[in-house]
């Protein structure tokens, strides 16, 4: 996946497991195959959803993410399934300006 770049910019998404500690953004897909993807969205990692990185360990497995009030740790097959954006850009390839 692309780098953040910004809204309007290039491409906008980064898969979770990328991110740094301390970066955020909005969850803009779930990836992956039924049942990893279901088990993600059980957890409540949806679309529209704001996350944090709070913590990673060494190799990044696992990473923990803080949302809706609760930190999570996730394996990094999960992490590596769910796809962010930056907070405030719609996820638009452009011309949203």
């Amino acid at each position: 996946m692309g780098a953040f770049g910004g809204c309007c910019g290039t491409v906008t998404e980064k898969s979770l497991s990328s991110l740094a500690v301390g970066e955020g953004g909005v969850v803009s897909k779930i990836g992956g195959d039924g049942g990893l993807k279901r088990r993600i969205l059980e957890m409540g990692l949806v679309p529209g959803t704001e996350i944090r990185v709070e913590r990673k360990a060494p190799l990044n497995d696992p990473v923990s993410v803080w949302f809706r009030g609760y930190e999570l740790s996730l394996r990094v097959d999960e992490a590596d399934a769910v796809f962010i954006r930056p907070k405030g850009c719609a996820g638009c390839g452009g011309g949203c300006r």
